[in-house]
This record gives C-alpha cells, structure tokens and sequence, in this order.
C-alpha cells in the first residue's frame, strides 16, 4: 500500500488543528456560562445571608467570568494564521492571556482579603445561612465539574489559556468548599467571626494560584526552552537517524507559545552524503520529531562532517 503523500499528511495535521481550535472556542464558551450562572447565584445568596465569605466567591467568579472571556478571544485570536506582522503566527495570545488571568487572581485576591478584615473589624451579621449554605454547595459541585472537563480539554488542545482558566474554576470551587465549611461552623456555634476569616484564607488560596499561573506564562514569554522530557524526545528522534548518514547536531534551540513548539538545530551529515540526500533525510527527521512532538514547528540547518563537535558527535 502506498504511504500518504506530503500534501495528504498536511492535510491531516490542518484537519487536527482546526478540530483543536474548534474544541478550544467550545470550552472557553463553556467556561463564560458556567461563571455567569454562578455569579448570579452567589449575588443572590451573598445579599440574603450578609455573608461576606459568600460575597468575596461572587467576586472570584466574577474574576473567572472575566478570565473566561480573556481566555475565549485569545484562543479565537490564536486560531489566526501566521501574517506579515507576525511571522511565526498568534499562539502567544494564549501565553499573555494566561499571565492576564494570573494578575486578575492576585487582585481579587486583594479585594477579598480588603473587604474581610473591614468585615472583622466591624462585625458581620449573617441570617438566612440555608440559603447560602444550598448555593454554595451547588457552586462548588458545578466548579468542580466544569473544571475538570476544562482540564481534560486543556490537556488535549495544549491550551495554556484553557489550563488557566480551569485553574481559576478549580480554585474557585475549593475556596467554595472553604465558605460551605465556614457557613456550617457559623450555623453550628453562631461564631459570626468565623465567616470573614474564612475569607481571607480564600484570598491566600487565591494568591497562591495566581502566582503560578502568572509565572508559568511570564516563563513562556521569555522563551523559556522546553521541559527536559521533551528535549528527550527530540535527541532520541536525532540518534534515530545515526544510520542514515546524521553524525551529530547542534545549536538546538526550543521554545513555546501557545500550544505550538518551535525546535531548530544544526544537523551534521557524514562525508559523501549528497546535498539532494541530506535534504531529504532532514525532511524526514523534521517530520519524525514533529510526530513524536505534538504541535512542534521544527527547522533543520544542514551542515558537513568536519564541523561536528566531540560532544555532539552522534555514537
């Protein structure tokens, strides 16, 4: 049977991407209807209760709603192909999109902890606690729900915005859990106190989360090189190639955005080999690392023998 033609493989790949992109716009969609909802929800509760705990989550989800339409228009924005201004395409909306939404998180996490100790020091005063503790805890299972799909969407798309934004909704439902906990020890033994305390361990919950999403993103943006398992992957496809005439490599530099990987090297090939063979034999090592390296964007410099280095000489 004959194998696939390149225009074939290519056909495939762009049929996996924009299936990808597809499965990106849906979940961000997803992800705005579920914090508009729950928003709703706690508002509601938040008045009837005068629980702050209960007002600072509508605040979270209302940070989530936001995030979710950050991460919606940057997963669209993202889809865009490469163009004159920006050769190596949009997928680094994502990565600025996911640092956006880690920045949001510490500052609701501010506003939280704000509206917490003015709570203390002047005293809550909560009634109709059913109500709140209903809300929360259908809060907290769609949270937890939503974001465990988002997760699994994230994980097949390589979306660094869908990952933030599950992370937002994940947080989001444990700190729900907090304030269903919290209202339930207010209801058990009428320590009001114990409402806007659990606030502010929501807003240290919530720091923490947006440090490491912001930080992941910032690390991105400067082009940090890819984890080690996936330099791994790429050495391994190279040495593959130590029979076909490859006799070493360097320069190999990798990089993110998005969920596209860039990966480009020096490739050595031994004396003898023809310009037309090598071609073909870098073609055919770039296709081998792009298959074994989901979204990579691989570029192969191809060089003599006698510039091979003793450490990068292939064994």
């Amino acid at each position: 049977m004959a194998g696939r033609t390149l225009n074939g493989d290519r056909t495939v790949a762009a049929s996996h991407e924009e299936t990808r992109d597809r499965a990106r716009s849906r979940a961000a969609t997803i992800s705005i209807l579920s914090n508009t909802a729950l928003i709703v929800l706690k508002v509601v509760a938040g008045v009837l209760t005068g629980s702050v705990a209960i007002l600072t989550e509508a605040l979270h989800s209302a940070i989530d709603l936001l995030a979710s339409f950050i991460a919606f228009f940057s997963v669209r924005r993202a889809e865009e192909p490469a163009d004159a201004s920006h050769r190596y395409g949009h997928e680094k909306f994502e990565n600025a999109a996911a640092a956006a939404e880690g920045m949001l998180i510490l500052a609701g996490s501010a506003v939280i902890a704000f509206a917490a100790i003015r709570a203390l020091i002047h005293g809550p005063h909560l009634e109709r606690l059913g109500i709140g503790i209903v809300v929360i805890g259908v809060a907290s299972a769609a949270n937890l729900a939503v974001s465990s799909w988002l997760f699994r969407r994230a994980r097949e798309t390589n979306s660094p915005a869908l990952h933030g934004d599950a992370s937002h909704l994940r947080t989001d439902a444990y700190t729900s859990i907090g304030v269903l906990v919290g209202l339930g020890l207010v209801s058990v033994t009428g320590a009001h106190w114990l409402d806007p305390v659990v606030a502010l361990i929501i807003a240290a919950a919530i720091v923490v989360t947006g440090t490491r999403i912001t930080m992941g993103s910032l690390r991105v943006l400067v082009d940090e090189a890819l984890p080690d398992e996936e330099l791994e992957v790429i050495r391994r496809a190279i040495e593959s190639f130590s029979d076909r005439g490859v006799v070493g490599y360097h320069q190999l530099r990798t990089r993110q955005a998005g969920a596209r990987r860039y990966v480009d090297l020096h490739v050595q090939f031994a004396h003898g080999t023809t310009l037309e063979e090598a071609h073909r034999i870098g073609h055919e090592l770039q296709d081998s690392i792009e298959a074994d390296l989901q979204g990579a964007d691989v570029l192969i410099h191809l060089e003599p023998e006698d510039r091979v280095r003793p450490d990068e000489a292939l064994r």
